[in-house]
């Protein structure tokens, strides 16, 4: 199977001392690992591969990987040059911050540029907001764009988009409840007094909480499952103290599955049923899910198709005030806004996702859903986290 072929891949990117047999594919079948590696933003990944053994493809493909190789390694040093800058001007404000994601686990990489990512994530303490967007937008010259759940969006002049968190959210209690804690699991990082790095145990519970958050709303692609291979084999670690945070929160299952999961992907270790459905599940999405696994699960969540439709006309107050800001202080206003929300589906690009929305949701067979209820089942505690 192609997909084999792929993470066989993976494991000689990542590591030294595989035995290593060559992968011989056709033009074709090289082809299409090329656009799967691509739709998961990993095409770097396997290009890297590919040279660091010396495998021999269609001279075509081979320079559509090394471009992409290239473009991986510009990300890298144009975000590294921007997160140098934001931690010069936050240090110098004395304004506390953590950098989130892919600013981090990129250091556990045998390549940090193998590591990539769209965006720079920050997190400040709420008070400090207005005083971090003066710095974004009068020192750094960056152009602010909006203010959403709990982030605030900028863009640097190279236009990378910077998302400046003040609270770290992932709407369900449990879950939350942990995150709540993250300044106290976070100390100064060394020769520096503002910038804070959470310790391990909390960076690996935020890591599976996103990656969780994103596999219930369509799925969260292969990536998150090669960052948790890195950090269970690349850094130093406590097993229970990541254990008990994640099992507060109901998440010890799903850490579990994908732990499992990224040792059959990379160190090429044996599916189990729950595995080779999970893999199913992620193949079927890109880095960030599609429109049909999220209707699935959401189908599943809410107890079938009806309740699915209503939840996604009468939205809860929760979640509309994501969208409507104002609601937080003004909770009498929230049958306007909901109407005001209908009117905005009427728009013409949000109209054509409705409808095929709609459409997905009236195709999915009870076999599909049955089988994404097991997975679910399988994956988490449903009394706290979904």
């Amino acid at each position: 199977m192609l997909s084999k072929a792929l993470f066989q891949l993976f494991g000689y990117a990542l590591q030294d001392d595989l035995d290593k047999e060559p992968i011989n594919l056709d033009r074709e079948s090289w082809g299409k690992i090329y656009k799967l590696s691509k739709k998961h933003d990993l095409a770097h990944l396997i290009g890297y591969a590919l040279k660091k053994n010396n495998t021999v493809i269609d001279e075509d493909l081979q320079k559509a990987f090394e471009q992409i190789m290239n473009m991986a390694a510009f990300r890298y040093v144009k975000i590294s040059y921007d997160l140098e800058a934001i931690s010069y001007a936050l240090e110098k404000a004395q304004v506390r911050f953590i950098p989130l994601k892919g600013s981090v686990i990129r250091r556990y990489y045998n390549e940090p540029w193998l590591r990539t990512s769209c965006d720079i994530d920050i997190l400040i303490s709420e008070t400090d907001i207005e005083k971090a967007k003066t710095i974004f937008v009068d020192e750094l010259n960056y152009t602010y764009e909006s203010a959403w759940n709990y982030e605030l969006s900028f863009f640097t002049p190279s236009k990378t988009h910077i998302e400046l968190h003040h609270v770290l959210n992932d709407d369900v209690k449990a879950v939350d409840k942990v995150l709540s804690s993250v300044w106290e699991h976070s100390e100064p990082a060394p020769e520096h007094t503002y910038l804070y790095e959470m310790n391990d145990e909390m960076y690996y519970f935020y890591h599976i909480a996103h990656m969780a958050k994103h596999f219930v709303n369509g799925g969260c692609g292969i990536r998150p499952f090669i960052d948790i291979w890195v950090l269970n084999h690349n850094c130093t670690f406590d097993k229970e103290k990541r254990y008990r945070l994640l099992d507060e929160a109901g998440l010890l299952q799903f850490a579990k599955a994908a732990e499992e999961l990224s040792e059959v992907w990379v160190n090429n270790k044996s599916h189990s049923p729950l595995t080779e459905q999970l893999e199913q599940f992620i193949l079927s999405g890109g880095t960030y899910g599609t429109v049909e696994n999220r209707v699935m699960v959401q189908q599943a969540v809410t107890g079938g198709r009806f309740s699915y439709i209503l939840s996604r006309i009468f939205l809860p107050y929760d979640q509309l005030k994501k969208t409507y800001p104002n609601l937080e202080k003004r909770k009498w206003l929230f049958p306007f806004y909901q109407i005001k929300r209908w009117f905005r589906l009427f728009k013409k690009g949000r109209l054509k996702k409705s409808i095929y929305e709609a459409k997905t949701t009236s195709s999915l067979t009870v076999e599909e859903n049955d089988n994404i209820s097991e997975l679910l089942a399988s994956l988490f505690n449903c009394d706290k986290n979904i």
